[in-house]
């Protein structure tokens, strides 16, 4: 990871022939990146000219040439050349486009490789030999001042791993509504704002003079001592949605302040607290809407989001009112997350951390334990930078922020810390994997975070979910669609009995090579009348088991949906199984039908 806003080389040829420095913004890294791709193959003495070094050489024949279309022959041009240099040169295979893959031996000498490509050069048969260059993952380093305070996107102990992830993707096309106190108008922050609404129904939480209205401007939050409850100390404006969304999607690349995570995408704000907080009528709404339902009196929504983020909670259980918020927005398609909390308690006591088809998330210091301040439990998800100041403020969370104590005033940045800090940095996550691949459900976009988590580098007590989240192992895992591949069924029925023991149900996977991809798609058709009883595992032809789902609160009927595995570990051909068990009393279900699409 890298640990400084310093230029970096970002391809790196082990050939010596190519070494491309990208510097510049996300439009100038593409560019290079196709520079280093030529749209058709050069003559061969462009690519590997004298002195080049390499161990391996790709060697494309002439149509009409026996080597071109038998190995039998291209191995024996191997021998004829490796005779007349007196260097080591071995066939190895026939790659895709028909060319010739050759190998040099270990370490060769600039002097042999120049013999053996002049050999090649030579011979009227060869079309072009180039070196089989050895290349490494691009980065983007950004050149925002700040971004070297970040740790949190990059430090590889407690990092995210958020520059790998940009290679692919930076959330372009995707919207992320900011359920908060609104937005306070900052430089670093406003390419990337689009419309949103001020929800706040009661003017003395608004605190702006009116109620509802298509203005999410942030006038502050402040309150005196006393105002907000009976012993509740005096407090100055958070400006709390405005960090809030400089993580998910500050601009990068501009030379000044911080990047976002995804920074390609746009942040709806919708302000839902005000004074001393905000009543769930007003955020229900705001999912509602952000989602692209219908709320009376708003007009539509033009800048429908297919992320939320709700970085606010409190106590007690989730209610059936914002549950069935929560719902009607993951089924239109809206990935919902949401903050643990921040009272070292568990998070089954805060909500909407403990409603069900939401991405909870927990935090996480520097050092990749579990913040002090966090809650933890069983129905946390995943972990992520939440930072934790208590022994110098750099180790918070940097972002977007305002140095208004009361109303608003300059622009400034500012460390946090909390479960609110940690929960963009998800969004932002989940940003860049729908900008990746538009068909991923709000259930895949969970399952593959959780699958592609890495263990906490600290510790946690209490339960911190898969892990820490790492969005290029992430983002790698779902790029590029998630239904194109083949396709294994099992249209068996299967009864789920009740509170008994687990039932499996096989599908044999052949004619596959090598192992099962990193973004293995499980199908999954339950019918159930209380899901959350249902623990649902995949096997793995070792019998290496994949948890799926475990058993919730959820009660909800049925599964259907589709999980994401990395079972990138495991052979692809063999036996695989789905296992379900139904944990509780009370209710019995049956297995439909199951599907793997490799």
């Amino acid at each position: 990871m890298r640990t400084s806003p310093e230029l970096r080389r970002k391809l790196i040829s082990v050939a010596a022939v190519s070494v491309v420095l990208l510097t510049a913004a996300p439009a100038s890294v593409a560019v290079a990146q196709e520079s280093a791709r030529p749209a058709a193959v050069p003559a061969a003495q462009t690519e590997a000219a004298p002195g080049t070094t390499a161990e391996r050489l790709i060697v494309g024949y002439k149509s009409g040439a026996g080597e071109a279309a038998s190995d039998k022959a291209a191995a024996a041009d191997a021998a004829a050349k490796a005779e007349k240099t007196g260097e080591d040169v071995d066939f190895q295979r026939r790659l895709g486009t028909g060319a010739a893959l050759v190998d040099l031996g270990a370490d060769p000498s600039t002097s042999a490789v120049t013999d053996v490509v002049a050999a090649y050069r030579a011979d009227p048969q060869v079309a072009y030999v180039v070196p089989d260059r050895l290349n490494k993952p691009t980065a983007v380093t950004p050149n925002d001042t700040d971004y070297g305070k970040q740790w949190d996107l990059f430090e590889s102990t407690a990092g995210m791993n958020v520059p790998g992830a940009w290679d692919t993707t930076t959330g372009s096309g995707v919207t992320v509504a900011v359920i908060d106190t609104g937005y306070v108008t900052h430089s670093d922050l406003a390419a990337n704002i689009v419309a949103g609404y001020d929800f706040i129904s009661d003017t003395a939480v608004s605190v702006d003079g009116n109620g509802r209205d298509s203005n999410p401007a942030d006038p502050g939050d402040w309150y005196n001592a006393g105002e907000c409850g009976a012993g509740v100390p005096a407090s100055t404006s958070s400006w709390h949605g405005t960090h809030v969304a400089g993580t998910i999607a500050a601009a990068t690349n501009n030379g000044k302040g911080v990047a976002g995570v995804a920074y390609g995408a746009k942040v709806s704000p919708l302000r839902v607290l005000g004074k001393c907080g905000g009543y769930d009528s007003d955020i229900i709404d705001a999912i509602t809407w952000a989602s692209g339902g219908s709320v009376s009196g708003v007009p539509a929504n033009s800048n429908v989001a297919k992320v939320i983020n709700m970085s606010l909670g409190g106590s007690g259980a989730c209610t059936s009112a914002t549950q069935s918020a929560i719902n009607g927005a993951v089924n239109r398609g809206s990935t919902v997350v949401v903050a643990a909390g921040n009272e070292n308690m568990n998070a089954s006591n805060a909500s909407p951390a403990n409603c069900s088809n939401v991405i909870t998330v927990a935090a996480t210091n520097r050092a990749g334990s579990r913040a002090s301040y966090s809650n933890y439990g069983s129905i946390v998800d995943i972990s992520a930078p939440g930072g934790e100041t208590r022994t110098t403020t750099a180790n918070g969370i940097l972002s977007t922020l305002n140095s208004g104590t009361k109303t608003p005033s300059t622009e400034n940045y500012a460390y946090y810390q909390g479960t609110s800090m940690a929960t963009p940095h998800i969004a932002g996550l989940a940003a860049l994997m729908k900008s990746a691949n538009s068909a991923l459900t709000p259930a895949q976009i969970e399952s593959a975070i959780k699958t592609n988590a890495r263990p906490l580098p600290g510790t946690c007590s209490g339960g911190c979910g898969a892990g820490l989240a790492d969005a290029a192992k992430t983002v790698q895992a779902v790029k590029g669609g998630t239904s194109t591949g083949t396709t294994f069924s099992s249209t068996t029925a299967v009864a789920v009995p009740d509170n008994g023991a687990a039932i499996e149900s096989p599908i044999s996977v052949t004619g596959r090579s090598g192992n099962a991809p990193s973004a293995l798609q499980v199908g999954v058709d339950i019918t159930h009348t209380y899901r959350g009883d249902l623990v649902i595992d995949l096997v793995a032809p070792d019998g290496t088991a994949y948890r799926l789902k475990s058993a919730s609160s959820d009660s909800a009927d049925n599964v259907n949906t589709t999980y994401t595995v990395n079972a990138s570990s495991e052979v692809a051909n063999g036996t695989w199984k789905l296992r379900v068990q139904d944990t509780a009393a009370q209710d019995t279900g049956t297995l439909n039908n199951w599907k793997l699409t490799f």
